[in-house]
């Protein structure tokens, strides 16, 4: 069996934890949540990076900061995780849905504009397979308007945009360190607080509304409720699994690279010869191989593509159902044609990638989509 995701440990992370234990600190803010927030902040510039129990909760402590009210507008891509919106909803506020590139499969920065209104707070530029949305554009345009930009970099640790770690580039950042990242923690996340403005309320509200960061300063005598808060911060069991990953944060994406690389040098011939689409990275963004994922022809039945593959121990999937289509959608709007996001997220599928895949298991994946798919073709009379 291939599967799609296999947890990676480097080797030092059950130590890690038998250590956290040995400390006597193990509900949240010790020693390993303290280096993991500080290794973050060095590697993305941010000015503060506080851990989460989940991308979720970052997000959510983003809508928090942003003291939505019921009614306020936040533009986003349809092609995201539930979170994406949940997080605003939860406010009350109104997710305005655009469409996505064709290329990046991220929010098509053109679109934006259009969607503004009068109720708009913010935009959620969300970088899809850890390849970054054209920021340069989105934070002029959120400027322009006087709007805050919530980075959802769930996929994009460990990735840049012209030089600058995705997650550090708007006013606020999230990460995820969910067993199908990168790098984990099992469930994981982090808020990275780039305005300094919002440092103390995010400390605050991270805290369950106190000012308990300030009281373990020394900054005030004792702690309060101050305003609206949750628990947000991990266990230190998380930190301490979180810290062995990020101590080998460097060999672990050079190895899911190296991985990614090999995929696209095997399905290239079937993409020059159009039955299938290969991921885009332009020049100026460097991803991190989060994820390898291919676009079908639309002549492809994908149900039956991947059962075809499944039968042969090798386990894709397919990605977003998007969330202007769904159930939960009604609660927002999309805003114009949803073409792209509507026909690719039919047509996409994703491709085991973890550290350690082998060259023969992925030479074994391409072989089997290969077959498949030109058996398809051409019982579609489209392939000879």
């Amino acid at each position: 069996m291939i599967p799609f995701n296999k947890p990676h440990m480097t080797g030092r992370e059950l130590s890690h934890i038998a250590q956290a234990h040995f400390e006597g600190v193990l509900a949240g803010d010790g020693r390993f949540t303290k280096e993991c927030q500080l290794d973050l902040e060095r590697r993305t510039g941010s000015r503060k990076t506080l851990l989460t129990h989940s991308c979720t909760a970052a997000l959510e402590m983003a809508a928090l900061l942003l003291d939505l009210k019921p009614g306020d507008e936040v533009i986003m891509p349809s092609y995201t995780f539930v979170s994406t919106a949940n997080a605003f909803v939860l406010r009350e506020a109104v997710p305005v849905f655009v469409d996505i590139r064709p290329d990046t499969l991220n929010i098509d920065e053109r679109l934006i504009e259009a969607a503004i209104t009068p109720r708009t707070r913010a935009i959620v530029p969300v970088h899809y397979a850890g390849v970054s949305c054209e920021m340069d554009v989105i934070t002029r345009i959120a400027a322009a308007h006087g709007l805050a930009v919530v980075e959802d970099a769930a996929q994009g640790v460990m990735s840049s945009y012209r030089g600058r770690a995705l997650g550090s580039i708007g006013d606020l950042g999230a990460f995820s360190f969910h067993e199908t990242k990168n790098i984990i923690s099992g469930e994981g996340g982090a808020l990275l607080i780039n305005d300094p403005h919002l440092v103390n309320a995010a400390e605050v509200i991270w805290q369950k509304g106190t000012n308990r960061q300030q009281f373990h300063r020394g900054e005030v005598d004792k702690y309060t409720w101050q305003r609206t808060g949750s628990s947000f911060l991990p266990g230190e069991i998380v930190a301490a699994f979180l810290k062995a990953q990020l101590d080998e944060a460097e060999s672990i994406t050079a190895n899911r690279l190296a991985a990614w690389d090999r995929y696209q040098e095997r399905l290239l011939p079937l993409a020059q010869e159009g039955l299938l689409r290969l991921p885009t990275v332009p020049a100026h963004c460097v991803h991190n191989a989060h994820m390898y994922y291919v676009i079908l022809p639309e002549q492809v039945n994908r149900v039956r593509l991947l059962a075809d593959l499944r039968q042969d121990g090798i386990f894709c999937l397919f990605h977003y159902v998007p969330l202007h289509s769904a159930p939960g959608g009604r609660s927002g709007r999309a805003h114009g044609d949803m073409s792209h996001t509507d026909s690719l997220s039919e047509r996409l599928i994703r491709l085991p990638l973890w550290w350690g895949i082998s060259p023969s298991e992925q030479d074994r994946v391409t072989e089997r989509l290969t077959h498949h798919l030109q058996q398809q073709l051409i019982g579609e009379g489209v392939y000879a």
